[in-house]
């Protein structure tokens, strides 16, 4: 994938950081649609994340704070379901350690960091990212209900045609 297909992009090398840094990400309109079509939005009306990227004990911790206003779509009625996020977020990166192995070791456990490729971390898609985790993935609006629609009293494929018989009512 590269920059021109994800939604937001806002890439960092590690070695500008230095000591750490502090960045405000307030995509455009256009970024904005593109982050909505991405998580299959309704509408993202407002996005902006304060992010600091610092060293840490064993590699990087990217923490900071999401605010957004947008509609989901109720996935029972298909109206447009506000939400406003506001909410602290905390990350652990690491740089890999062997860029050219072979093997991809992939742990299920929450505490392993983000692995840091090629130098560089892109603060957009974590942005992109902390959103998504923040979303209801079965929005519904309260009160919404899914009522099953009753089955026909017969299945066959044959039902029609015993109704064609004549002399025969049932």
């Amino acid at each position: 994938m590269t920059v021109a297909d994800l939604p937001y992009s806002e890439p960092v090398r590690l070695h500008q950081v230095g000591a750490g840094m502090s960045r405000t990400l307030i995509p455009d309109a256009a970024a904005r649609a593109r982050i909505a079509r991405a998580l299959d939005l309704a509408s993202l009306d407002f996005l902006e994340v304060e992010m600091k990227l610092a060293p840490s004990p064993g590699g990087w911790a990217l923490t900071g704070r999401i605010r957004a206003r947008l509609a989901q779509t109720c996935g029972v009625t298909l109206e447009p379901l506000p939400l406003e996020i506001d909410d602290a977020f905390s990350v652990s990166l690491a740089e890999a350690s062997d860029p050219d192995a072979d093997e991809i070791i992939i742990t299920l456990d929450d505490e392993s960091p983000d692995l840091i490729e090629e130098g560089r971390i892109d603060l957009g898609q974590y942005a992109v990212e902390q959103l998504a985790l923040r979303l209801d993935p079965f929005p519904r609006k309260p009160g919404a209900e899914f009522i099953q629609p009753p089955e026909p009293a017969e299945i066959s494929p044959f039902a029609v045609l015993r109704k064609l018989r004549p002399g025969d009512e049932g």
